[in-house]
């Protein structure tokens, strides 16, 4: 049974930094591509980063140069380096994987963790 299992979200004051764990089981990362995602009350849920099996990664345009999406293959473990981190950053944090390419739309996934909140205050 394939399980993903996000940690490390948490409250931290605008400007700060939180690396966010996504773990994995019964599933092999090398495969598939694998995705940040997150939903902040009332929004959409958007993509944040997404990173392939060959290690390209693309991100949404608001975080670029921000958040920094990594893997670790042998640990299947999935990771989100968010710094200098702004108020409008406070969601929900899921980690996906399964799409096929490198993709920032969630439908292109097929699991999902439970997610993870992360509070950015002023």
């Amino acid at each position: 049974q394939v399980q993903l299992v996000e940690s490390g979200g948490g409250s931290v004051q605008a400007g700060g930094s939180l690396r966010l764990s996504c773990a994995a089981s019964g599933y092999t990362f090398s495969n598939f591509c694998l995705g940040w995602f997150r939903q902040a009350p009332g929004k959409d849920r958007e993509g944040v980063a997404a990173i392939a099996s060959d290690g390209t990664t693309t991100y949404a345009d608001s975080v670029k140069g921000r958040f920094t999406v990594s893997k670790d293959s042998a640990k299947n473990t999935l990771y989100l380096q968010m710094n200098s981190l702004k108020p409008e950053n406070t969601a929900i944090y899921y980690c996906a994987a399964g799409a096929t390419w490198l993709s920032l739309r969630g439908p292109d996934y097929n699991r999902w963790g439970q997610g993870t909140q992360v509070t950015v205050s002023s």
